[in-house]
């Protein structure tokens, strides 16, 4: 039995505090947040120890593990500081926001298990499509695209003091919600030899600092990822990736799966544990969450861990260091 923290407790921490409650293996002991109210209800619901300080919460909790629902901006030192108590951490993405916070978070990995709560990698159909590239069932792979269009009005930002700001969320539609499709990309096209991005906001002018929309290339060797991703839609529309292999495209779009090969179309529906927080979110939480414990408890490699999300992050920093912060 684990016995585990949550620091930050807003929206998401509502679903990390679920899957802990349905975890066999996990207890939520302490939660933790600067609002205390905040912290008071949700330790009310699950009934943990509540904290306004995370510090005193470790210190005297001294939890097995603690999972991180912050702002991207305190995520690395949050990492530290756990690490340096030789407690494990889950994050929730991004785990940094610049190269720096990122190598501390590689470097606390190297004293405790830290996990990176990428979700969607454990969607039925992308393991399937994973499993087409390494046996080469349709050949091998020519490109890739996506597309991530949802809607983020101006109260999403300004109803809280760090979203849509340089120096705490570290970006705008590209690290924050696109991320997820962004790190699929790159787990199917390896680390790209090539990035190229264009940043805009197009619809909160004078209202966010950040991007908006993001259009991007990756080329690795001959083959190109593209990925368009917007907050200025009208709905949050499932993302859309496709794979253009040579005997077949593959496209996925929310849990259905469409093979086309040969002039036929296979439509493959995907049926899931019910969803936790928001649909287009993923479903994914649950395995990943669990599976972090399964690994801590075998002594294996999380599959999310710092090490095996280093492609992803050094492209969403690196399109960030090449657009810069002049959003046009």
């Amino acid at each position: 039995m684990f016995k585990v923290a949550i620091i930050g407790c807003g929206g998401i921490a509502a679903v990390h505090a679920q899957v802990l409650r349905e975890l066999e293996q996990t207890e939520l002991s302490a939660c933790a947040d600067i609002i205390p109210e905040r912290a008071q209800r949700m330790a009310s619901g699950h009934g943990c120890a509540a904290y306004s300080d995370y510090l005193l919460m470790l210190d005297e909790c001294r939890p097995d593990a603690v999972h991180l629902c912050t702002p991207h901006y305190l995520h690395p030192v949050m990492v530290r500081e756990a690490a340096e108590r030789g407690i494990a951490v889950f994050t929730e993405k991004p785990p940094a926001i610049d190269r720096e916070g990122w190598q501390t978070v590689l470097n606390a990995a190297q004293k405790v298990p830290v996990g990176i709560c990428f979700q969607n990698r454990y969607h039925p159909h992308i393991k399937a499509c994973h499993n087409f590239l390494e046996e080469k069932t349709y050949g091998n792979l020519l490109g890739l695209r996506a597309f991530v269009t949802w809607r983020r009005d101006a109260e999403y930002y300004t109803s809280t003091d760090w979203k849509g700001r340089w120096a705490t969320e570290g970006g705008g539609a590209l690290i924050n919600q696109a991320i997820h499709t962004l790190d699929l990309l790159t787990g199917f096209l390896g680390a790209p030899d090539h990035v190229e991005a264009t940043l805009r906001n197009h619809h909160l002018r004078g209202i966010i600092q950040v991007d908006d929309t993001a259009e991007i290339l990756l080329r690795r060797g001959n083959v190109p990822a593209l990925l368009y991703a917007s907050n200025a839609y009208s709905q949050d529309a499932p993302v859309w990736i496709e794979l253009h292999l040579e005997q077949a495209v593959i496209r996925l779009e929310g849990d259905l799966m469409t093979i086309l090969r040969d002039g036929q179309k296979q439509e493959i529906a995907c049926t899931q544990d019910p969803v936790l927080g928001k649909a287009y979110w993923g479903a994914g939480h649950k395995a990943c969450i669990a599976d972090f414990y399964r690994c801590i408890t075998d002594g294996t490699p999380f599959p999310n861990r710092p090490e095996a999300c280093s492609g992803t992050m050094d492209t969403l920093l690196s399109v960030y260091e090449q657009a810069g912060k002049n959003i046009c």
